[in-house]
């Protein structure tokens, strides 16, 4: 009993229940698409800041999102990596209540650019003359700002209502990293209330904005449909498509996890889901939205041309 009424000051991260061997392997691979996750986001952020002609609101917003794929890949890869290396290496409290946070906000940031993503496709297709007036950059800053801080308020509320919880044992946690439901099973209290709250949130977060999404890509394949030029409707329809893409990715997952009946879905698949969240879809994001776009591998093509003419002179 007085082993059951001490607090926990440190966790232990299960991870992926596999052999020494599988766990190099993984290793192996995790690393690989976290370097990939840094190349990729670091050059869709050099190569926006760089080049003048995607200065636009599309590529603003697209420059946050690869924001935030870094670091989603930063908070919680080198944990995994370490733990698959050292099973027993713990991960402190407050590391751990931090991690759970960032997680949240970074996905609530997620969400809400993919929408805000959204409405600039559906201006630009559907309002085009508007749209330099609509989506001036003082809107694009606010939208951006707005993504952020929603986002960390959010998060906040989930972290201050299980901060309120006593976890007195035990310490270990069925998951590669500090995932807020897996961390609630540890709690010897009811943690009903914080069930509901992430319920309600899902619904905000999730539902909400992908209804939006889906009406928006709606009535943007609509306008598509009646553009007169083949050059026009095939440049629309392939930006969009790329965004429908992360859309089905993101949202799909998320809703699978939290929203839909547990005992679907054993602890294991949900590992398997939320690398997803932490190591592909941070990976395959500037893969979707760069090497499918004109415009990205035009100003590519200028800048290694600039840079071999500025070598040879």
């Amino acid at each position: 009993m007085e082993e059951n009424q001490t607090m926990v000051t440190e966790f232990i991260l299960l991870g992926f229940c596999l052999g020494p061997r599988i766990h190099l392997v993984l290793f192996a691979l995790f690393s690989l698409c976290y370097t990939f996750t840094w190349l990729g986001n670091g050059f869709s952020l050099g190569l926006i800041c760089l080049e003048p002609r995607l200065h636009s609101p599309m590529y603003f917003f697209l420059s946050n999102l690869a924001t935030v794929d870094i670091a989603y890949a930063c908070n919680t890869v080198p944990q995994t990596l370490v733990n698959l290396l050292d099973e027993t290496r713990p991960i402190s409290f407050a590391g751990c209540m931090m991690q759970t946070y960032l997680f949240l906000t970074f996905a609530n940031t997620e969400c809400v650019l993919l929408v805000v993503m959204s409405y600039d496709r559906f201006v630009a297709i559907c309002h085009p003359l508007h749209y330099t007036v609509i989506m001036s950059w003082r809107v694009c800053t606010i939208l951006a700002a707005v993504s952020w801080i929603v986002s960390f308020l959010l998060a906040l509320v989930h972290l201050l209502l299980m901060l309120k919880l006593p976890f007195c044992g035990p310490h270990e946690i069925n998951h590669f990293f500090c995932e807020i439901l897996s961390v609630l099973k540890l709690a010897c209290a009811d943690t009903t209330l914080n069930q509901v709250v992430i319920f309600a949130a899902c619904v905000f977060a999730l539902v909400g904005p992908l209804c939006f999404v889906l009406v928006s890509y709606t009535r943007i394949l609509v306008a598509i449909l009646r553009i007169q030029s083949g050059e026009g409707r095939k440049k629309a329809f392939s930006t969009c498509s790329s965004h429908l893409c992360v859309v089905g990715l993101f949202f799909g997952s998320a809703i699978v996890m939290y929203m839909a009946p547990k005992s679907q879905h054993p602890e294991e698949q949900q590992k398997i889901l939320f690398l997803f969240y932490s190591f592909f879809n941070p990976m395959l994001n500037p893969l979707i939205y760069s090497l499918r776009n004109a415009e990205v591998k035009g100003a590519l093509r200028r800048s290694l041309c600039n840079e071999n003419h500025s070598q040879l002179l």
